[in-house]
């Protein structure tokens, strides 16, 4: 930058994975730059309506994807060595049930990296008699080998979320608590800021969309308001949403789970991708995930996105969806479970591309306008790093595989990957 050019100014929306992790980034590298961070929730909200807010969430590198598997590793060393981050980072490990050959393609992408782990994949014979046999009644159907990776685990989503946030804050980053509804534009169509619901503007000379599950409807808000329908998200992203429930342990059964890993559970495969569950958290807390993944098609149009009650109406969950989660226990623990009541049921929503893969781009409808966002249900995890990236794409100096693989305009795959949702909400409303 000149001596007398002025510094850059940037409005970063939605202050979830992507959103905390690009203010961190980008003000500790341009510390100059007027950065704000806008979200609806207050910083240090006690419940957010976002897949990013969550008790616990998984840290893993297990991909079948090496490119994921690469950054997924960073990110996990980050989550241990951090100061910031590694409080709350637990390496419990990871027991994958998995029918598809999945651990043996994990194995050879550690290696291909040159990463050494405590990683191997057992029989279902000797993998049954780990973690004092918890596993062993767990639906093993189809199944020849589970992946076990003692280097994987989970982090303490909320808390660590907030973290970030109050260090943003810290550092310099403006948060600003307001409710983004529609992207400005002038009248060449460059993109100037974001407006609230309230009518208030925020301006920038560049804003980042980091909106998860309400991308889509703020996308097709504006193109509907400004005529520019190449502003629309078409068929790159979808919001789905998925459900989850805790089970609370009294003080001895807990003792029994404390060495418990991350449980991801692929059985049974007509339901959806996985459901699994999470080990033990300070609460004595136990988080299981349902596997029927659903969209919410709404208006004209039918665009999917989240139902617009306070909170996204995340806690009222259908009973169709109660049983969904349910059976993440059944399949998980068998009769050990029979007599575990699952509470705090939520639905998580989520923006999911037809590849999995994220958005990190420049949208090409609007100079300044920048998407950062579709975690497809396995974003969480890079918090300590995705604003990297986000700001290496800002800077024009993305690695070109990654430029590529994230681009807005990158070619939209005939095959929808196994996270693109199968179900409708619709479907399941009756069972309230």
């Amino acid at each position: 930058m000149s001596a007398h050019q002025a510094p850059l100014s940037y409005i970063i929306v939605g202050a979830g994975v992507f959103g905390v992790s690009t203010a961190l980034h980008l003000k500790s590298q341009q510390p100059d730059a007027e950065v704000a961070l806008i979200d609806r929730h207050d910083p240090v909200a006690h419940t957010r309506d976002a897949a990013s807010w969550d008790w616990n969430k998984v840290v893993r590198a297990d991909y079948r994807d090496i490119t994921y598997c690469r950054l997924a590793l960073e990110a996990q060393d980050e989550w241990r060595t951090n100061s910031l981050w590694s409080s709350f980072y637990h390496e419990a490990g990871i027991y994958w049930i998995s029918r598809s050959g999945f651990a043996q393609q994990v194995i050879d992408n550690f290696k291909t990296l040159g990463r050494d782990a405590e990683l191997y994949a057992l029989p279902v014979r000797e993998a049954r008699e780990l973690y004092n046999g918890i596993f062993d009644s767990a639906d093993y159907e189809g199944i020849d080998k589970v992946l076990i990776n003692k280097t994987s685990g989970w982090a303490a989503a909320r808390d660590a979320l907030q973290a970030g946030i109050i260090q943003a804050m810290n550092i310099g980053v403006h948060y600003i608590r307001a409710e983004v509804d529609l992207i400005k534009l002038d009248a060449e169509g460059q993109c100037i800021g974001v407006r609230a619901a309230d009518g208030n503007t925020f301006t920038a000379n560049r804003t980042i969309l980091c909106t998860g599950a309400f991308t889509p409807t703020i996308l097709e808000k504006t193109a509907n308001h400004t005529s520019c329908d190449a502003l629309r998200p078409q068929d790159r992203m979808i919001a789905a949403g998925v459900t989850t429930g805790l089970v609370t342990f009294d003080d001895e059964t807990a003792k029994s789970f404390r060495d418990m890993p991350v449980c991801i559970q692929e059985n049974p495969t007509r339901r959806g991708p996985s459901n699994g569950t999470l080990p033990p958290n300070k609460w004595n807390e136990i988080k299981f995930w349902g596997q029927s993944i659903f969209q919410f098609p709404q208006g004209t149009p039918a665009l999917s996105r989240p139902p617009s009650g306070p909170e996204y109406d995340q806690w009222q969950v259908p009973e169709a969806l109660i049983a969904d989660v349910a059976v993440a226990n059944e399949a998980t623990f068998g009769e050990r479970g029979t007599d575990w009541k699952i509470h705090n049921h939520r639905i998580c929503w989520d923006c999911v591309t037809p590849s999995e893969d994220f958005i990190i781009s420049q949208h090409p409808a609007s100079a300044g306008l920048y998407i950062a966002t579709c975690g497809s249900f396995h974003g969480w995890k890079f918090l300590p790093v995705i604003g990297k990236y986000v700001v290496q794409m800002l800077e024009g100096t993305l690695e070109s595989s990654l430029e590529q693989k994230w681009a807005w305009d990158r070619p939209i795959p005939s095959t929808r990957g196994k996270e693109w949702p199968r179900h409708d909400l619709r479907d399941f409303l009756g069972s309230t």
